[in-house]
């Protein structure tokens, strides 16, 4: 008896530690590509980010305003498993640099302010908004309240009733209304009403919600990626990160409405994007759409707790870590590696590893 007993404990033994093996180390991916982006896409002196590791790529330009966009979201996730850090301040002291006061409304623009004068694309002032009210929610630091506020007066100049309503893409070229500038618009409304509970913010994420459902929503139950306006042409191009926004947004109304319809449109639009974005064991190659998508199956999660929807993601975050990385752990495929796939990347192994201690 003592011997099957013996047997069974080592059994027991090594089969726990072979799944502890299998368990990946979030904590050094993420150690590891802080590091590579501070290490080569930084440029301490004027607290500015380049677009790549290359300088003849960059052509002695900063980063544009979108790779900041991942990566302040991407610090906000570091200072929720680590909150005695300060990840978020360096991100926001490069992206205060793009900030235009040009009339009618301020907000930022898609270049550094010094270098150029640009376009503003209202989902870029989204994204921010999005990752500061996430902080503002675990930290309430005034700033980022006051800051999202500000981001979304300017998110207001870009609505109109031009295709019975909805957010354009770029304040500088109002011909189409976009998932990616609807369902972030979404969000930060409803970010905004819980941290006010001032109803105007509620009202905006319901109607913007149901004009996206109306118009953009496709008969396979994700999300097509614009309609050009007046004409009401779609454009049928699919991406992850629409449906993660939709996902996420549906989540979130129905915590705060408890009106369960919102709760069975997000349930489809996530078994959906499994089916239609997850093949031959992989998601597209575009890191930050999946990081987008994974905000929409977690926050699913917190209401069903089924981790094993996200499983997909999850195996191809560990594929991408395989199989997507050069010998100085840079991520992406290409020769030329691009700031915004290290934060995405970031952004996604911090979210796991805060799930882990879920």
């Amino acid at each position: 008896m003592k011997n099957i007993i013996l047997t069974l404990c080592i059994g027991v033994f090594f089969a726990l530690q072979a799944s502890a093996q299998t368990v990946p180390d979030y904590k050094t991916r993420i150690a590891i590509i802080n590091k590579n982006i501070y290490d080569k896409f930084y440029d301490a002196k004027e607290n500015l980010y380049f677009e790549t590791n290359d300088s003849a790529t960059n052509k002695g330009n900063h980063s544009f305003l979108w790779p900041l966009c991942a990566l302040v979201q991407a610090a906000n996730e570091m200072e929720t498993g680590n909150p005695s850090k300060s990840y978020i301040a360096p991100v926001m002291k490069a992206i205060e640099q793009y900030y235009s006061t040009k009339p009618p409304v301020p907000g930022y623009q898609a270049m550094v302010v010094k270098e150029k004068v640009d376009s503003r694309f209202y989902d870029d002032n989204e994204w921010i908004a999005i990752a500061l009210m996430d902080a503002y929610a675990r930290n309430h630091k005034k700033e980022y309240l006051t800051i999202s506020q500000t981001i979304y007066r300017f998110l207001l100049s870009g609505h109109d009733m031009v295709g019975g309503g909805g957010f354009y893409w770029v304040e500088s070229d109002k011909k189409g209304k976009n998932t990616c500038s609807n369902g972030p618009a979404i969000l930060v409304a409803l970010q905004l009403y819980k941290a006010t509970h001032q109803k105007a913010y509620l009202d905006t994420a319901i109607v913007t919600y149901n004009w996206a459902k109306q118009y953009l929503l496709s008969s396979n139950g994700i999300y097509y990626d614009a309609i050009k306006v007046p004409s009401m042409k779609v454009d049928s191009a699919y991406y992850t990160y629409n449906a993660g926004t939709m996902l996420q947004a549906g989540v979130i109304l129905y915590n705060i409405t408890k009106d369960k319809t919102y709760l069975d449109d997000a349930e489809s639009v996530a078994k959906a994007s499994e089916q239609h974005f997850y093949n031959n064991g992989r998601l597209p190659g575009n890191y930050w759409f999946n990081a987008v998508l994974l905000r929409g199956y977690i926050e699913l999660y917190k209401v069903d707790k089924d981790k094993k929807q996200l499983q997909f993601i999850v195996d191809d975050a560990d594929r991408t870590w395989l199989e997507e990385k050069d010998d100085k752990n840079l991520l992406g495929l290409k020769k030329v590696k691009a700031l915004i796939d290290q934060a995405a990347m970031l952004e996604i192994y911090a979210r796991l590893e805060n799930l882990k201690l879920k």
